[in-house]
Formats: C-alpha cells, structure tokens, sequence
C-alpha cells in the first residue's frame, strides 16, 4: 500500500495540511463510492491549471525574451497540454496514489491521460496552497526545464508561419513541399526538401526527418523574405 509519505518523497515536498493533497489524489468516483463526505480534486484542478499556466507563462516570458507573443501562446499551450502533463505524472507516480473508484480502477483509470492531467494541476494547486508560490514554483519548473527542447521547436512552427504570411497577404496561393534529395543508410538518412509558391522555389531545408525538413524548408523560405524586408514577397 503506498502512502502520502512516499509520494511526498516522490514529488520533493512536505504538506503541513495533508487532506490538501489527499484532495489533490481522491476522483470524484472514490468520493461518490464511499458515500462518505469526502472533497475530490475538481475544484483544486480548476485553480492548479491557473498557478501552473501563470508559472510556465513567466518562465517561457524570461527565458525567451525575443519570441513573439503569438511563439510564446504556442509554446505554452505545449507545455500545459494534457498529453505534456500525463508525462508529468507519469513521472511523479500519481496513478498509483490515486483514490480511484473499483470500477474506475477496473476501467484503467490509473492510467487514464485526462485523469493524470487533472491530478498534476491538482497536486500544483494543493502545494500552493499549502507553502505558496515558490516551493510550488520549483516543482513546476523541474519538469517544465526539462520539456522545453522539443517544445521549443513546436513554438517554431516555421510551416504555420508561412501559411499565416500567406494569409495576411489576401492572396491564394498554392504551397507544395518536394522531396529533391534523399541519402544515407536507413539508419541515418538525410533528406532535402523544397518549398514552391506557385510552382517556384521559395526555400529548401535538409534533416534527418522529412517532418524536420520541411520546417528547415519554411524557415529559409521566411529568412529570405525578411533579408529583403518584406515577408509578403514570398507570395506575390
């Protein structure tokens, strides 16, 4: 049987009040099953997805200081996704903390993505509320740091860029990727693609992924339209 101590030790803090994070644990199922009078963490998810969108917000705000607004909403809606935040509780262990009714634990709701996501912003909510901001802060940010290398690439979506430049130009244009060179052995290949506006060559980008290409392809496309100050001639 695991106990909040072994989960305090997991996630690096001591509560003083532990029915906060015995909240921060128990689903509505377990709470409706007992027929006892028992909180559950709905209301402490509803205020942990606030602390943690304003902690990550800050963080990303310093951290990248050049990065537009509209860069920096990407970047944290990556951050603070339910598929980002099932990872967070993976690695805290909160399925096996859970206070589950039988039949949502049959179900497999120990393992559930929605589930674990509510539980992390919960177990955010419920350490600000016991020692505030900066010991929830450090929590936080220990998992944030070590996402923001993939996640910063997302924020760098060079291909949605492109399609936004084309937008505000008020022209339909057509956008087509081509791969133009392949090489290498299956286990390390290298691909070229380019980027045609209408037919002509607007960028080309080579990596080790045709996904990664294409963004290099987007990215060339972009910087030389800004060496010629103006975004809006790779459309015209």
């Amino acid at each position: 049987m695991y106990s909040i101590n072994d989960f305090e030790k997991i996630l690096g803090y001591t509560f003083k009040n532990k029915y906060l994070i015995y909240t921060a644990l128990t689903h509505s199922s377990f709470a409706n099953e007992s027929g006892k009078s028992c909180d559950n963490y709905e209301r402490l998810e509803f205020l942990g997805d606030s602390v943690l969108g304003m902690i990550t917000s800050e963080y990303i705000f310093k951290k990248f200081n050049k990065l537009p607004e509209g860069k920096l909403t990407r970047l944290r809606s990556s951050l603070v996704c339910e598929k980002t935040l099932k990872i967070f509780a993976q690695k805290l262990q909160i399925g096996k903390f859970l206070r589950l009714s039988h039949g949502e634990e049959r179900s497999g709701g120990r393992e559930r993505p929605s589930i674990l996501a509510d539980a992390f912003e919960s177990v955010v909510a419920a350490t600000f509320l016991d020692g505030g901001i900066e010991p929830t802060k450090e929590i936080v940010l220990r998992f944030i740091t070590n996402e923001l290398g993939e996640m910063y690439e997302i924020a760098n979506d060079y291909k949605t860029e492109i399609q936004e430049v084309m937008q505000a130009s008020g022209k339909h244009k057509e956008i087509k990727y081509n791969l133009i060179n392949e090489t290498g052995p299956d286990h390390n290949k290298s691909f070229t693609i380019e980027l045609l506006v209408q037919g002509i060559r607007a960028g080309i980008g080579t990596a080790g992924s045709k996904k990664e290409a294409e963004q290099m392809a987007a990215k060339d496309a972009l910087e030389h339209s800004i060496k010629r100050r103006n975004k809006s001639a790779i459309v015209q």
